[in-house]
């Protein structure tokens, strides 16, 4: 039976539940605070990535197999794919840490990986300083998905698909029994149910264990020598205790992005977001130790977004009365957002129950 949701926030996660509820025949009002898509969400960049590595989560490194399918379906909507496969190369300096993790759990999984020796990475990989690697493996998979032009052409997808698009509008509160949103500006929205998809901003509105934790990343522009080669490198990982770093090749036109996979778990996302200039120096730090001769690199500018942390950065995804949480997607939910839509839809139309979902988005398996 066809109902009336409400969903507040429309980064990739509300987007995508937008989706394959409307899919489903549901009406769908589309609520965020900004435009739509907003700028300001942890979504909103040049590119995110989908990868099979993940530590010791085995249950998100198999999500990840399930994630591929659900964007070649979002393509068929869309009439186009925003996907470049990169592949993924995964570098650590300690024994026993993340990268062996991953690649036991790839070995679990049977997912094909190549192991390195330093050696080969200096050889095959010849922009990358191998310095104190001890580690390393390489995942032919894996790769960049366009995020801005993800958002802007699903928010126009939905908009033909008939969902109500309600940008600038700023929710003052929640109540789930009976349920009603009331918008800052004194309306009340109802429905059958609400999602709640609002990313840093959730734990304003809803009880829920996440923290907003304000992440730069940086843009900078190999010499001109060296931009084809790194048009066509693989993504590079390095995490460790001491390092969080990472690189985003600059496919198709989009520039090369650096980071820090490490939570700041600080700030606030009303806040100002320029990028200071001793972030940008931290992450600038690390890239110097793993890229060679980033002395040349020109710094573009430096990137503010705001993730949601949820303890042990697992998913939240549960029903309290009529409000369905989605929170705590942290730096790492974006390669599931149509996946995670879909398998919200699929426990609203009781194809699937609460708990087995909400175990399922935790990363847990069995």
């Amino acid at each position: 039976m066809s109902q009336t949701f409400i969903l507040v926030g429309a980064g990739i996660i509300g987007l995508s539940a937008a989706r394959a509820l409307a899919k489903k025949g549901h009406r769908v009002r589309l609520v965020d605070q900004g435009p739509i898509p907003n700028p300001l969400a942890a979504s909103h960049d040049q590119h995110r990535l989908i990868r099979y590595p993940y530590g010791a989560m085995t249950g998100y490194a198999a999500m990840t197999a399930e994630a591929y399918p659900a964007w070649d379906r979002l393509w068929t909507d869309l009439g186009r794919s925003h996907y470049v496969e990169t592949g993924t190369l995964v570098l650590s300096r300690t024994h026993d840490g993340w990268a062996d993790a991953s690649a036991g759990v790839l070995d679990a999984l049977r997912i094909p990986y190549e192991r390195l020796t330093s050696e080969a990475v200096a050889e095959r990989f010849s922009l990358i300083n191998d310095a104190g690697v001890s580690r390393s493996f390489y995942q032919p998979q894996g790769g960049v998905l366009k995020a801005s032009a993800i958002l802007a052409d699903l928010a126009r997808y939905l908009e033909s698909a008939g969902v109500e698009l309600m940008p600038h509008t700023r929710i003052a509160r929640i109540d789930r029994e009976p349920t009603r949103v009331y918008t800052e500006d004194g309306r009340i929205l109802t429905g059958d149910a609400v999602v709640l998809a609002a990313g840093a901003w959730s734990r304003r509105l809803i009880d829920v264990p996440v923290t907003a934790s304000r992440q730069v990343v940086v843009y900078a522009a190999p010499p001109p020598e060296a931009r084809a080669a790194w048009a066509a490198s693989p993504m590079l990982l390095e995490i460790d205790p001491d390092s969080g770093f990472y690189l985003v090749p600059p496919v198709d036109g989009l520039g090369l992005k650096i980071g820090d996979h490490r939570f700041s778990l600080a700030g606030d996302p009303d806040a100002p977001r320029a990028a200071e200039a001793r972030e940008i120096e931290a992450v600038c730090a690390a890239a110097r130790e793993r890229i060679r001769a980033f002395d040349r690199f020109d710094i573009e500018r430096g990137h503010v977004c705001f993730y949601a942390v949820a303890p042990e950065e697992r998913f939240i995804v549960r029903r309290e009365g009529g409000v369905w949480v989605l929170a705590g997607f942290s730096g790492h939910g974006f390669k599931f957002g149509p996946l995670v839509g879909e398998q919200l839809a699929e426990a609203v139309e009781a194809n699937l129950a609460d708990a087995a979902l909400a175990r399922w988005a935790a990363g847990w398996m069995g």
